[in-house]
């Protein structure tokens, strides 16, 4: 398996409510994120991650692209908290070591109601 279908699996497991499968198949024992939302170390953003799917039983979570360069990948995606939430544009950036991920970045904009670009978010 390659570092960017590890990187696509995790979160495809983390959004189904399987974060704990999720962080013991991928994550690294020196992992660190930067979610500015929460304490930087794997443990809460793992209980952060597996309670947003239990409050968002019907999320809806769809990766558009990912890309893979050396030890990182970025996978860009589309997350929904309901089916007919507009949702938002989400990009998560794993830094991997030794096959596991050892640092993730993740970013998201707000898909607008209205929106002026006429090419999409995606």
């Amino acid at each position: 398996m390659t570092q960017k279908e590890m990187a696509q699996d995790f979160l495809q497991l983390a959004a189904k409510g399987k974060a704990k499968e999720a962080f013991q198949y991928y994550i690294g024992s020196d992992f660190i994120h930067h979610n500015a939302f929460f304490k930087g170390d794997g443990t809460t953003l793992m209980h952060a991650m597996d309670e947003n799917a239990r409050n968002n039983p019907d999320k809806v979570f769809e990766i558009q692209r990912a890309l893979e360069d050396n030890d990182l990948v970025a996978v860009h995606s589309r997350v929904r908290q309901t089916p007919d939430d507009t949702g938002a544009a989400v990009i998560h950036i794993f830094r991997f070591y030794n096959d596991k991920i050892v640092e993730l970045w993740d970013f998201g904009q707000a898909v607008p109601n209205t929106m002026i670009n006429e090419n999409g978010m995606f």
